[in-house]
Order: structure tokens, then sequence, then C-alpha cells
């Protein structure tokens, strides 16, 4: 199934120099894209080439001229990685040249193999050699059509076969947050900085705020336009962004603009399947490479995880990145050596592998996540997670080694080890519900449902806001029913100690007896020098945690929070920061890390 008929499309031309890629992108789009005077005085292309193409079926796609010459190959690479299909220029008269094959190379190792070849300057020779030279390379899936520009013939049956060609095209770079590569920019009055790019993955909107790699710059979209129509969002395809909040200079081409709000973290190193080229000669670990995701080249080097690894053959590498790019998991990277050759691709398989493993142990992983087996990569990914987990979804939920919590796919290993924390921490003298969530070492949510699912298993038992042994509820006298009915009544402001006994009528002895067995019961908990209501308590936890998840507080707000004194509030925090809830930052309290929000 092909892309929907408003969906944007971007196709890059592909060819050998002079075959005529910018003339037969002239007679389909009315435009040149050859603007620099040094491209119209040699006659060749040397920078990108944009220009829009409407097709018969209405559909708009949006073309990329690339140069042919061999001197050019790095922007040719730079306009290829976000195409989605190929126009490949063969001359009748020359047929398949070396940049014809190194194009074809290149667009094989960045995953893009349909297009449409044009055979052109069909008024020269006959088309019919170049044409079945040219398919032996493209298979018989790719349409050839013969033209001859500057004439137009050809043209009409070109543009027929560039819609069949969209309409069972699927883009390619939809997945994940927006990412835009940037190939010009520049400034214009009233608009002020200006790049263009093609974007991948998610839309962009007027007035995001966007972060420049590797600058660091921050600015606004102050406008869009696709097609050099102004747009409110952009969702994919040829894209022109306005900015505001920083110069031409700071979004030098081979940057990359992505939401601000996006977080990205820029990979230096990378987990990759590696594809070599047959003529890039015996690949050797420690190479110098010039490494090309989006239109950024980066010097690199790989670390090769095979031994075996060959001319021509595929294997599993780490790159080295001297500059860290924003890359994700199924980008493909071309990679070219100093000799200004192509010699393999990179298919990202993880952008932040984990540092300091053994080799074989960093091969194991890589190839689980190159074999694609979605059972084997998320019991991986489970393994790495640890007490972190994972988001659970139905396949975590039929996963044998995953556990699901509170949201949260746990691998079963870790689950076991936090039951046996909480067993541990509950004792024979049990525990408060607080305490025992937290010494599971889970995420708050996580942590509620596996104390929740150890008590209707059985292994535990919920009294109030205590966890205790299961079968270890002692009976109540009366007084110690007479003494929980005055604290439940006192709420978070009980009386102290002396007033308590003289309100319950019990001489020291008695009442100790009496708060023991409430304890033990988890009827009430004992904060600093006051006996609380555990479900008062449990309500105050509840409030504190609903509004630290904002930021941390003062003392003095949380005791309006809770509405209570400063006696009261200092009993209150204490108990909340020896339950593991919050800790004490200066004169403030905040939620301890493993208690935030994911």
């Amino acid at each position: 199934m092909g892309a929907a008929p408003d969906e944007p499309l971007v196709l890059g031309t592909a060819g050998h120099v002079d075959h005529g890629k910018t003339a037969l992108v002239l007679a389909l789009t009315g435009r040149d894209t050859d603007r620099l005077e040094a491209e119209k005085a040699r006659g060749i292309s040397i920078e990108l080439g944009f220009a829009p193409l409407v097709l018969p079926s209405g559909r708009r796609v949006s073309l990329v001229d690339v140069p042919g010459h061999e001197r050019f190959v790095r922007h040719m690479v730079a306009g290829a990685t976000g195409v989605d299909g190929y126009l490949l220029c063969l001359a009748a008269d020359d047929g398949v040249m070396p940049q014809t094959r190194e194009h074809l190379a290149v667009l094989g190792l960045l995953g893009v193999r349909s297009g449409v070849v044009a055979v052109t300057r069909a008024d020269l020779a006959d088309p019919a050699p170049a044409a079945a030279e040219v398919a032996a390379l493209v298979g018989p899936d790719v349409e050839v059509v013969p033209v001859c520009a500057p004439r137009g013939e050809g043209i009409d049956d070109l543009r027929a076969a560039l819609d069949r060609l969209t309409g069972a095209l699927r883009p390619r770079l939809r997945a994940g947050p927006p990412r835009l590569f940037v190939d010009r920019a520049f400034a214009v009055a009233g608009a002020g900085t200006v790049v263009t790019g093609t974007l991948w993955g998610g839309a962009l909107a007027r007035d995001d705020r966007v972060a420049v790699h590797p600058s660091g710059a921050v600015a606004r979209v102050r406008g869009l336009e696709v097609h050099d129509a102004p747009v409110e969002r952009a969702g994919g395809g040829r894209v022109a962004v306005a900015l505001s909040g920083v110069d031409r200079a700071g979004v030098p081409r081979g940057s990359c603009l992505v939401r601000a709000a996006d977080s990205w973290t820029p990979a230096g190193r990378l987990g990759v399947a590696l594809t070599c080229l047959p003529e890039g000669g015996p690949p050797r670990s420690g190479r110098r490479l010039q490494a090309f995701l989006g239109t950024a080249e980066v010097p690199a080097t790989w670390v090769l995880l095979d031994d075996a690894l060959e001319a021509g053959g595929t294997g599993l590498a780490e790159l080295r990145l001297e500059r860290p790019v924003p890359a994700a998991a199924g980008d493909r990277l071309v990679l070219r050596s100093s000799e200004r050759r192509t010699v393999a691709g990179a298919l990202v398989l993880d952008p932040h592998p984990p540092a300091h493993l053994r080799r074989g142990a960093r091969r194991e992983r890589l190839a689980v996540l190159a074999g694609g087996d979605p059972v084997a990569v998320l019991g991986l990914r489970l393994r790495e997670a640890g007490a972190a987990g994972v988001p659970a979804g139905p396949a975590a939920e039929a996963h044998p080694e995953a556990v699901v919590l509170g949201g949260l796919a746990l691998h079963a290993d870790v689950a076991v080890r936090a039951r046996s924390a909480v067993l541990s921490a509950v004792g024979e003298e049990g525990a408060s519900v607080a305490a025992a969530r937290a010494a599971s070492g889970l995420p708050g949510p996580a942590a509620a449902a596996l104390v929740a699912r150890m008590a209707a298993a059985g292994e535990l038992a919920e009294r109030g806001a205590r966890i205790v042994p299961p079968g270890a509820a002692p009976a109540l006298t009366p007084e110690a029913e007479a003494l929980a009915g005055l604290l439940d009544a006192a709420g978070l402001r009980p009386p102290t100690v002396r007033q308590l006994g003289q309100e319950a009528g019990l001489p020291p002895g008695a009442l100790g007896a009496a708060l023991a067995a409430l304890r033990d019961g988890g009827r009430v908990i004992h904060a600093d020098d006051l006996w609380f209501s555990a479900a008062a308590l449990e309500d105050a936890r509840a409030l504190a945690a609903a509004a630290l998840a904002a930021g941390p507080m003062t003392l003095g707000e949380l005791r309006d929070l809770w509405g209570v004194g400063r006696r009261h509030a200092l009993a209150i925090a204490a108990h909340l920061d020896a339950s593991g809830l919050t800790v004490r930052e200066g004169d403030r309290r905040a939620l301890r890390r493993s208690m935030r929000p994911s």
C-alpha cells in the first residue's frame, strides 16, 4: 500500500555527471535547480537543488537534484539520505558509468530501492542498449523511459511513470519525533534566518521551540513553507523553516533541528549493522571514515565486532563519531573513505550502546537487535532496564520473561528480587505500607502493585497503613479500640502521649500496651514523639505526593497543605522521609527520584 495522496514524498535524482539530471528536472518542473554562478559557468551541478513536481494525478512531490561529478558525491549522499524514491538519469550515448554505479550503491545502502530510470539524450543514440544495460542493475520492477528533455520528448511518459511510482511508494522516514537536517541556511529580509531540509519523523508546527545540534542554540519556529506555500504545520517532505532567536551562523549546513521538548541525547557511539561494498576493500578495525547521517558529515572510526568480515560482506560493529549526532535506531548512514570512495552503509541498531562491555557481549547484544525477533529484543530491553522497567503493552504482557506491575514491564528476575526485599522489610514485626513499597526498589506505581499482589496472594496482610506477616492480627482490647477512635478523630493533630493517656483514662503501662497493639495491627503509626492514625498519615502522604510532583516545598508550605501546626508538620515530614517518599534538600522536601512520576 502506497502513501496517501496528500502525504509528502521526496524523490532524488541520481546518475553520472553530464547525463542530464538538471535539464530533466527543468523539463519536468519548469525550475532550473542550478542557482550558483559556478554551476552555470561550468555546466554541472555542485550543490543540491530542489523543485516541486506536480504529477498527472495531482500529487505533489519534492525533487532533490544532486551533483553527479565524482568530486561532489558527498553532496549527493547528503541529498539522498532523505529521499523516498529515485529518478536515475542515464545518457543513451554513454550508458552505465562510474557514478551511475556509485549512486545506485549509495541508494541501496540507504534502503532506497524504488525508482524510475530516464534514458536521456534519446535523440543522440538508440536508447535500447543503455536501457538493457541499466535494467540489469535496477531489476525488472523499475520502469525505464527514454526521453529527450530539450525537445520535451517522453516527458509526459516519464511523469506518468513517476505517478505510478509514487502511488505505490511508502514514505521511509516517518517514525519518531521530528528531525530536520539542514541543507541550506540563509537570511531573508522580514523573515530572519531560514533553513531548508527534509523533515524526518513527526510534524513541526509554527511557534514550536527547537534546539539546534551541535551548536546547542535554541530558537522558535517563526514560520513554515512547503512547496513555497506557508503552512501552520509540516509533517514530512521538503520544508523551509523561518527561525527567530538564532542567526544564520548558528544553523550551518549539517546541523539538525529537533523540538526542544523531545530532549534528544545526541549519540557519539553507535551500535550498527554494516553492509560493506566489494570495491571498498577489506574492512579493518580502526579505519578512519566520513559518516553521513542526513546532511551531517562527521569523521568516524569503526570497531569491527566480527572477525571474519570481508569486502562485500555484512557484520556488526560500533561506530565512534568525533561529534555526537541526533541518531535513532533504524537510521541509515553512508560511510566513505579518505580516498573519496563509498565503502559501506550502516544501519543503527542502538544509538546508545552500553559502555564497558566486553567485545563478545557487545556483539551478542547487537546480534539480538539485528535479528529483529521481537520476543528476544524485548527480553534484552527488560534485562537492561532493571528496576526502571519498560512501558507495559500487549507484547510485554505475553512475554515469558516479563512481569507487569503498575503499568511497567519488569524482567522476572527483577520482580523476584523486589518481592524478597519486601518480605525482608516486613519481617516478623511488620512495616508501614510506605516502607514496604520503598523496600522493593521499584518506581511508585509498580511498588504499590507488587505489595498489593503479594497481599492478594496471602504472602502479606494489610492492616490499615501497615503491612504485617499473614495471620499477625492481634485481637484488640476495648481500651485499644477506644484509643484508636480518639486518634482517628484527631486526624493529623493528635495529642501528646500524656494528653492521650489523660483523654483515654489509661495509666502509662496500659497506654503503652494499647498503642503497641494498635501499631502491630496497622491502625496507628509512631512518628517523632506523636502517635497518628495510620489512615490520617496515609492521607497526608497522598496529599504530599501529589503536591511535590510539581516541585520541592518548604516545611511551611507542607504545614499549610496539611492544615496543622509546626510540631505536627515536623513529625509528619520526618515520617515521610523515613518511609522513603521524600528527601530533604536544604530547607525543602522533594520526592525521592524513585517516587517521581515517569
